[in-house]
């Protein structure tokens, strides 16, 4: 009988990175549906399978349910499983691995799937702190395609300008007009793509008009693997959309970045922005030494096969240490909190009774 799994989908940057799992999870001859939160964009093709109800995740009785949001659904049945939505580079400036959000530990997860030493070592001090979940490395979904060879795409370069969302960090409001020069004076083309989380319609509106306007520039609601696969430089500032560039073995500039180092072509001022990407552009030995060295520490996998890692992960799980570990802690307030959100008070605790 194939086993079964779910997609817990809160935001679009999940697709990204549950795609690739659905694909090992159907060569395998196994089956796998998606749950939407309500909010999130529906981007599904016609050929995945979708859960519309809460309802219709229970009856559907997965093996596991993943979640590369920070809160999954304590009461749905299954495996919970954290595949995470970024790297840990401390993009607030955090020194601290106990300060960092990519550690917080919210009680919700039987298997944290790490993707490198980055975050592999302090997970499993974690692991062993709380003793109620395991952690695996297993490489991050979502890069199994992402490591061929770079070759520039065409003799016009292109540079990938990605934001995160937090407020005081995004170089969102402070790099428009920069960009907006650049657009008109260097033969650059641009792709412009923003975290699915910015909600400054006004600003992201002037972004879609700088695109509308001129020929070389391209605004992206979704950025997508050719995107990167496609582009030479990054410019960004503290997004761990970083690292993932950076897989492909390309330079990232960064504006005002809160962790800097020797991996980043890193600017304080507007002013040194175009000079920093011309410095990118060439590609100095030195520099993708280090981009290389970075890349390495936060991604410990080039084989292509971390999602069949994280679906052995779950079957050792399941026959090693489901039922055999330590329980989870109530939450009580936090699944309270969660279920008046929701709405929802059916007494459904499969999963919990575990």
């Amino acid at each position: 009988m194939p086993k079964r799994y779910v997609f817990f989908t809160t935001l679009s940057y999940a697709y990204s990175i549950y795609r690739p799992l659905q694909e090992a999870i159907r060569a395998r001859g196994d089956e796998v549906a998606w749950f939407l939160e309500d909010g999130c964009p529906d981007l599904l093709k016609e050929d995945e399978v979708r859960l519309t109800t809460l309802k219709d995740v229970i009856e559907y009785n997965p093996l596991a349910i993943f979640a590369c949001a920070n809160v999954i659904y304590h009461f749905l049945p299954g495996i919970k499983v954290s595949v995470f939505h970024g790297y840990p580079i401390g993009k607030r400036g955090e020194k601290n691995q106990e300060k960092d959000d990519h550690f917080s530990i919210r009680g919700w997860f039987d298997i944290y799937c790490t993707q490198g030493p980055s975050s592999t070592e302090y997970f499993k001090k974690l692991e062993a702190k709380h003793q109620f979940f395991k952690v695996y490395q297993t490489g991050w979904a979502k890069v199994d395609s992402y490591f061929d060879e770079y070759n520039q795409q065409s003799e016009v370069p292109t540079i990938l300008y990605g934001t995160t969302f937090s407020k005081g960090i995004s170089s969102a409001p402070h790099l428009f007009d920069t960009i907006s020069h650049l657009v008109k004076t260097k033969n650059w083309n641009w792709r412009l793509t923003f975290h699915p989380k910015i909600n400054d319609q006004v600003l992201l509106n002037k972004y879609r008009a700088l695109a509308a306007e001129h020929s070389n520039v391209s605004f992206i609601d979704n950025v997508r693997l050719e995107d990167f696969q496609q582009s030479d430089v990054m410019l960004c500032d503290s997004s761990s959309i970083i690292l993932e560039f950076m897989l492909m073995d390309k330079p990232v500039v960064t504006y005002r970045n809160t962790n800097p180092g020797k991996h980043l072509l890193n600017v304080t001022s507007v002013s040194e922005v175009e000079n920093a990407i011309e410095t990118a552009l060439s590609r100095p030995d030195a520099l993708m030494k280090e981009v290389n060295s970075f890349a390495k520490y936060h991604e410990a996998y080039r084989d292509g096969n971390n999602c069949d890692r994280i679906l052995n992960a779950v079957d050792d799980f399941n026959e090693n240490h489901k039922g055999k570990i330590k329980k989870k802690p109530l939450n009580l307030w936090r699944k309270f909190r969660l279920r008046n959100k929701l709405k929802y008070w059916k007494y459904f605790e499969r999963s919990e009774r575990m």
